[in-house]
């Protein structure tokens, strides 16, 4: 595809048929993303409309996913972006070897004194050097502007081809003149062939710099193994990764690869998984932890047990997501679509109008064409085309490299008006591992306490729960080592307060929850106020134990604070936004931890389906609000945000919801996505204004007569050029 009007007919084009539910066409990517009815058209019936509108499809399926882009003229086929470039760059070469002379005649009129017909044999070379390029050199564009016309469409290359064929011809006339009645007049035959090869130099160019937005994607592409040393029969055998299966036990040497995802079974070592999670310091593996693949192996041998082949992969989900959010939209397209759409038909009509203004004006045949020709080699686009996608291929790929999967292009207009980021504090400020602190007994043995506490968390999955039996079952943990469960039954958890469960022996209720709980269940609270207001016990999560209607005692749970979360709040409020922090936690312990962080905001005892509410308040008090939290648990909530991040789940990226996912539990990545976010979206603003600039200002030159066709040519290629260069300026931010 040559401009984001080759982009849009195609979309048209496929949304038009039955069957087709949605189509999404990126021009810098070349890719279409299309979703149809099995059941009333078939894929090759999708590919046969893109064909027939004057495209060809190239498949591809790096890591089994399947892609079609299109491609047409002389990038048609299934090659590598490398020799896309290579095309463009021999293009460009012969269509300006064979253009000099006829540069060098503008400036030196060179002549045999060898006439043929009346005509200088060096105007018999030009004559043939200016066809080669123009036809030979500029046939993917009037290729395309013919199959374009049969649909009564348009789009860049009929702009050029028009341009440059009412250029040739009209020199082809002249030279008739001349043969005919010996009418000498100045031909155009140079400004064609120029053109042609200035635009070929822009298509380079582009094509090298697209390249380089695309960098980090083929990078990733890159990343994945092609064999695997699989163990079988007690003997090591190299084979294909695409040949191995779920189960299958791999040796992985140190500094090498790991293949594919699984779990270590046998050794020890480090792994460097910053290739996935932008994270620099390697990981330690021991038994039973899970490997990715992509990642390498530094120093031990290990054996693993693969869990994951082909697109299960976290590096194949990596790679889809990417793929997903550069083909994808940012909202503020919409509006250079609607140009594009319009933009060339109007440019034709400009320069139908130009030409005839210029002819009543002056009387002057030549200068009113010339002036027609430039408005229509000047208009341009492809920068309008080029002005979203490219910076989005940047940011997505620069996010990814660092361990930010950008799920959308819309992730990124998002983030413009943001006033507030919200975080959930449990896993996301904290490190997620609650610990005991403190245990009081009220009128009964400690030990007793811990043994109640922890026989009750036995059946329990929820964090504090699992903090507390932990605790309970601890050699070294607490004053109840070595005690055995005692076994409850009618076990029920109450979700944001506690579990309850009833004691067999005794014939009484037993709980452990929060305050909340004890109330609930008709329960003397006084004494867990005193503990809750008595502040020299500690900040932290306090669970309260009720034995038969009476509290027996209070633990005190708290989670560390990652060592980085103080020095990113304050860079985020550096950034002018406002800091938030939401809790289940009671509200003295929430404001406790806030205030040992910077934060101001604070949301406390909010049960987790409550989470979602409290954003939509915010929301509607004006606030446009990042939501950051944990991908799984708090999707609700991140969904209802302006901007929701999804940290440190790398295992599960198809699922998760929000607009953004981290792929490593680093606070300090919240504040890069945000950053990016920023970059991405004040590039594609800075795109879009150029574009529209460019044309602004260039076409009424053109109309006025001020541009040369050649110069204009030029300013073309530019456009182009620089709107793709000020995306690359992200990766350098």
């Amino acid at each position: 595809m040559t401009c984001a009007s080759c982009a849009l007919n195609n979309e048209k084009r496929l949304l038009k048929t039955p069957g087709i539910l949605s189509a999404n066409v990126n021009f810098a990517t070349k890719k279409a993303l299309i979703t149809y009815d099995e059941k009333i058209l078939e894929e090759e019936t999708v590919k046969k409309i893109i064909r027939d509108n004057g495209y060809d499809v190239e498949e591809k399926t790096p890591e089994g996913q399947h892609n079609m882009n299109m491609h047409h003229g002389m990038e048609n086929g299934g090659h590598e972006h490398n020799e896309d470039i290579e095309k463009a760059k021999r293009a460009f070469w012969g269509a300006a070897i064979l253009s000099l002379p006829l540069l060098l005649e503008m400036f030196y009129k060179v002549r045999s004194g060898a006439m043929i017909f009346g005509i200088d044999l060096v105007m018999y070379i030009h004559l043939i050097l200016a066809t080669i390029v123009v036809f030979y050199f500029g046939w993917r564009f009037h290729r395309t502007a013919f199959k374009q016309a049969m649909h009564l469409s348009s789009n860049m290359d009929t702009l050029v081809s028009m341009g440059t064929l009412v250029a040739y011809f009209y020199s082809l006339w002249l030279v008739a003149e001349k043969l005919i009645w010996n009418i000498e007049q100045e031909g155009y035959l140079e400004t064609a062939a120029i053109i042609i090869s200035l635009i070929l130099l822009g298509k380079y160019f582009e094509a090298k710099s697209t390249g380089q937005a695309s960098e980090a994607m083929r990078k990733l592409m890159e990343l994945g193994s092609k064999k695997a040393r699989v163990i079988m029969d007690g003997r090591e055998r190299e084979i294909d990764v695409d040949e191995v299966r779920i189960g299958d036990i791999l040796s992985v040497k140190p500094s090498e690869k790991i293949p594919l995802d699984g779990e270590v079974i046998e050794g020890e070592s480090s792994v460097d998984e910053s290739m996935l999670t932008g994270e620099s310091m390697p990981v330690e593996k021991i038994i039973g932890a899970k490997v990715f693949g992509a990642t390498i192996n530094q120093n031990g041998v290990l054996k693993i047990r693969v869990l994951q082949t082909g697109e299960g992969t976290v590096l194949a989900q990596i790679i889809k997501t990417v793929e997903e959010a550069q083909g994808s939209k940012a909202p503020i397209q919409k509006l250079a679509d609607k140009i594009s759409g319009i933009f060339v038909p109007t440019i034709i009509t400009l320069a139908i109008l130009t030409f005839l203004g210029w002819l009543l004006a002056t009387g002057i045949f030549s200068r009113s064409l010339v002036n027609a020709i430039a408005v229509l080699v000047i208009a341009c686009p492809c920068a309008l085309g080029l002005a979203t996608p490219t910076a989005i291929m940047v940011g997505t790929g620069k996010g990814a490299k660092n361990g930010i999967l950008f799920k959308n292009g819309e992730s990124f207009e998002r983030a413009k008006n943001i006033t507030m980021v919200l975080f959930d504090k449990t896993g996301t400020l904290t490190k997620g591992k609650p610990k005991v602190m403190k245990v009081v007994a009220n009128d009964f043995e400690e030990m007793k306490v811990v043994k109640v506490a922890g026989s009750l968390s036995k059946n329990s999955e929820h964090p504090l729960s699992k903090a507390v039996f932990g605790y309970a079952q601890s050699a070294q943990g607490g004053p109840a080592s070595g005690w055995e469960a005692i076994d409850f039954d009618n076990f029920k958890e109450i979700e944001g307060k506690g579990i309850m469960a009833h004691c067999p022996t005794h014939k009484i209720e037993i709980s452990m929850g929060n305050k909340k709980l004890m109330a609930d269940s008709g329960i003397d609270t006084r004494w867990a106020d005193e503990i809750i207001n008595n502040e020299s016990l500690g900040a932290g999560t306090w669970l309260f134990v009720a034995h038969d209607k009476k509290i027996i005692g209070a633990i005190l749970v708290a989670d560390e604070i990652r060592e980085e979360t103080k020095s990113v709040i304050a860079k985020i409020k550096a950034l002018g936004l406002k800091v938030g922090l939401i809790t289940g936690d009671n509200k003295k312990t929430a404001e406790a931890v806030a205030r040992q962080i910077g934060i101001e905001k604070t949301l406390a005892e909010v049960l987790p389906s409550g989470k979602s509410d409290e954003i939509k308040r915010l929301q509607s008090a004006g606030e446009k609000v990042i939501f950051v939290g944990d991908g799984i648990n708090d999707a609700p909530s991140l969904v209802q945000a302006d901007l929701g991040i999804a940290v440190g789940s790398a295992t599960d990226i198809a699922k998760e919801a929000g607009q953004i996912i981290l792929m490593q539990n680093n606070l300090g990545k919240v504040l890069e996505a945000i950053k990016i976010s920023k970059q991405t979206f004040s590039a594609i603003r800075q795109n879009l204004f150029w574009a529209f600039f460019y044309n602004i200002i260039a076409v009424p030159l053109a109309i006025a007569g001020v541009l040369n066709p050649i110069i204009a040519a030029g300013a073309m290629g530019a456009s182009s050029v620089s709107v793709v260069m000020n995306s690359l300026r992200i990766y350098k931010k």
